[in-house]
């Protein structure tokens, strides 16, 4: 696996991981901005 691949799951598992954390806290709105940044970084394993 390339290291620029392995990059990218580090940050999508990152995101998804804070934004987890944060909606558990119950600030929705930074949970979902969590995961909408995971999605946009998830693009780039295509």
């Amino acid at each position: 696996m390339p290291l620029p691949r392995i990059a990218w799951l580090v940050t999508v598992a990152v995101a998804v991981l804070t934004g987890v954390i944060v909606l558990l806290e119950g600030y929705t709105g930074y949970g979902v901005l969590s995961f909408v940044v995971a999605l946009s970084a998830a693009i780039n394993l295509r």
